[in-house]
């Protein structure tokens, strides 16, 4: 492996220990380093692989890097970035379940991370405005996302959710004669790993349907999941709170919500918050057992996104000089914002309503609207709080 490959992968790990904040902060960090300082790649060139990870199901952020990579280094690059780029908040999330499984099993109250809950609720009103902000920009645009926001509350369906992002990509690549046309388009599609994502799929449902391991069934329930979300960690977190939580029960809504508070604590990918839900998924069987389960949630929610974009990323630029490619962005961007407005007022739902949860919610928004206080700071306090108090 060359020097410059080693150079990236450390780039690589630098963000994975520094990038907090969700996909958007990822991007901002991303244009920083790896265009502005390393130039590994332009800014136009980053800008639409970034475009390109939005309109795929999967973890956004993540795939952009692991597109970087490929880009750079070919597939064997792509798999270790993925690798360098998940592991530290996966592995932190796994340690943080089992810490809480354990005390827990302890008698000990989980009290401390009263606070924390509410605060989680913030954090995803605020990254639902900053989503809107940032693509919101036309009547039809804010006609889908109110519409979408809507569904959403009242449609948990992961089908539901597909199909709302379907239309809403269809309604605005109707007006693709607004965007400039480009010549000279000669699209080769390989598609081996499109064939090898639906087999994965295929086999991960028949398994799950017809077996009774709990490991297997966690794995098509996060494999599917990563198949179904689009717009990254933020969409991903009203999926699974209605499965694990309100559907199976494997997590009590207060538990789900400190995991997701602690997951906004670290830097990375949102969707290493898998790892935690796995783990207090197979509490029952022990350490090992729950260590398995963050192993199997983790992978199975990651690999369906990985597959996809090492299929687009081939004859992406090719595909974008479609019209009608880049004008249905506008419409799933406008209905993503829409589910995240959703899960928002859903994670709401479980924690008590009182005046002080109230407050800390829109405390906490306001803080990180109009203050530049990092986020592992929010969540230490809230943190410290539920100790002292």
């Amino acid at each position: 492996m060359s020097l410059r490959y080693y150079i990236f992968l450390k780039d690589v790990l630098l963000l994975a220990l520094t990038a907090f904040g969700g996909p958007q902060a990822h991007i901002a960090m991303m244009f920083k380093l790896l265009v502005e300082k390393r130039r590994y790649l332009t800014e136009q060139e980053l800008i639409e692989l970034n475009a390109l990870c939005s309109i795929l199901p999967g973890p956004t952020s993540t795939q952009t890097l692991t597109a970087i990579g490929f880009k750079i280094g070919g597939p064997n690059l792509a798999y270790l970035t993925l690798l360098v780029w998940i592991l530290p908040a996966a592995t932190f999330m796994a340690l943080a379940a089992v810490v809480i499984s354990y005390l827990q099993g302890q008698g000990v109250s989980l009290g401390f991370l009263k606070y924390i809950q509410p605060m989680a609720v913030g954090f995803v009103a605020y990254a639902a405005y900053k989503i809107c902000e940032k693509v919101i920009h036309t009547k039809t645009a804010v006609a889908l996302m109110v519409v979408s926001a809507i569904l959403a509350y009242f449609f948990h369906s992961p089908w539901v959710l597909s199909a709302m992002l379907i239309a809403g990509g269809a309604v605005t690549a109707l007006r693709f004669k607004q965007h400039p046309q480009e010549k000279d388009k000669h699209l080769h599609i390989e598609w081996a790993n499109f064939i090898l994502y639906v087999a994965v799929l295929v086999v991960a449902a028949l398994l799950g349907a017809y077996t009774s391991s709990l490991p297997v069934r966690l794995f098509e329930n996060f494999y599917r999941n990563g198949s179904l979300v689009f717009g990254g960690g933020q969409v991903l977190i009203p999926l699974l709170y209605t499965e694990f939580v309100d559907f199976k029960g494997y997590l009590t809504g207060e538990e789900f919500l400190s995991g997701y508070a602690i997951a906004q604590a670290l830097p990375g990918p949102t969707f290493s918050f898998t790892s935690f839900v796995g783990n207090l998924a197979m509490r029952e069987y022990g350490i090992a057992g729950q260590l398995l389960g963050s192993f199997v949630a983790t992978v199975g929610i990651f690999l369906p996104g990985t597959f996809l974009i090492f299929f687009v990323i081939r004859f992406w630029d090719e595909l974008k000089k479609y019209r009608v490619i880049r004008a249905s962005l506008e419409g799933i961007s406008a209905v993503s914002s829409g589910m995240v407005v959703a899960a928002a007022i859903l994670l709401y739902h479980p924690i008590e309503s009182s005046p002080l949860n109230f407050s800390i919610v829109v405390g906490t928004f306001c803080l990180l609207m109009f203050t530049k206080v990092p986020a592992p700071v929010l969540i230490l306090t809230g943190l410290l709080l539920g100790f002292v108090l």
